[in-house]
């Protein structure tokens, strides 16, 4: 008799929802935290701006990926971060990660990343992500086989392809 394969994998996935949305900005935001502190604005003031960032951001991967697939990350069932990807014929977008700070550092992104990896290797096609230059994730992307391919100044391109991982 085959028994069906039971994941113990604490991480899934699963679609936003419109409920989503506090859980969300709560994301964003706190991908904000350090680059604010720096800021010398009121704390109304700095979340009337990430409200503003976080919408126009929203709208921007909304419209821009319309059949990306967008994701809430989950930990035992329990609401950590977000992950879209957009996969196309030719590429894999990794359109954003973002993790709640308690989660960062833990392997999670790293995980996240090697099953796209894994597609994309099976399916014989490059992925690619947008990350900002003083971003810590670049190190991680770097680990993970990505090389940088442009930059316009504010954000590098990096890209990871099959043939040479």
């Amino acid at each position: 008799m085959n028994w069906p394969e039971l994941s113990t994998d604490p991480i899934s996935l699963r679609p936003i929802t419109d409920g989503d949305r506090e859980f969300l900005y709560h994301v964003y935001s706190s991908t904000r935290e350090e680059e604010l502190a720096l800021v010398p604005w009121e704390d109304c003031e700095k979340a009337a701006f990430l409200e503003m960032q976080f919408s126009a951001q929203h709208v921007w991967y909304s419209e821009k990926y319309s059949d990306a697939q967008f994701q809430v990350v989950l930990e035992h069932g329990r609401p950590i971060g977000r992950f879209y990807v957009h996969r196309r014929s030719a590429e894999i977008r990794v359109v954003d990660i973002a993790l709640l700070p308690a989660y960062r550092n833990r392997g999670i992104g790293s995980h996240l990343l090697s099953g796209i990896l894994e597609e994309a290797r099976t399916r014989h096609l490059p992925v690619t992500v947008h990350v900002e230059f003083f971003n810590p994730a670049q190190r991680l992307y770097k680990r993970l086989g990505f090389q940088p391919v442009t930059d316009d100044g504010v954000y590098q391109l990096m890209k990871w392809s099959p043939d040479r991982n």
